[in-house]
């Protein structure tokens, strides 16, 4: 659990679909988004991501997600209990993700799910530490 406290800035995400094809546009703009996600020492976590593409094209919607909890991780597997968000439906859910490290990089991999309307796809986000706390 040590190597997760701090700060973390979201580098980049990847989707693929329910059978592992890549998808195209990737989530929360690709390469163009703000993330950050904070692991502190008492067991407390906060994500935010936003899409930054400074225009949107027609037809798609800026993504943006946010949510706060206790988090418990056992090397493997990160679960946070959710007791703030931007989605109410995500109030006192566990979310879980799959965790692993490359090098200097956290990856994060939440379980196959729908976002929005759009079918539901499997998202990798990695991240990298920019401050230990």
């Amino acid at each position: 659990m040590e190597k997760m406290i701090g700060t973390w800035a979201l580098v980049r995400t990847e989707a693929t679909d329910a059978d592992g094809k890549p998808i195209t546009s990737a989530p929360f703009g690709g390469h163009n988004i703000i993330g950050r996600v904070v692991f502190t020492t008492d067991g407390r976590m906060s994500a935010a991501i936003t899409d930054a593409r400074s225009k949107i094209p027609d037809g798609e919607t800026r993504e943006y997600s946010c949510y706060a909890g206790a988090y418990t991780f056992d090397g493997k597997t990160l679960i946070t209990t959710v007791d703030n968000c931007s989605d109410p439906t995500r109030m006192g859910t566990e979310q879980v993700r799959t965790v692993s490290f490359d090098g200097e990089l956290m990856i994060l991999q939440p379980p196959l799910r729908s976002y929005g309307n759009k079918p539901a796809e499997h998202r990798t986000l990695w991240w990298k530490k920019i401050s230990n706390i």
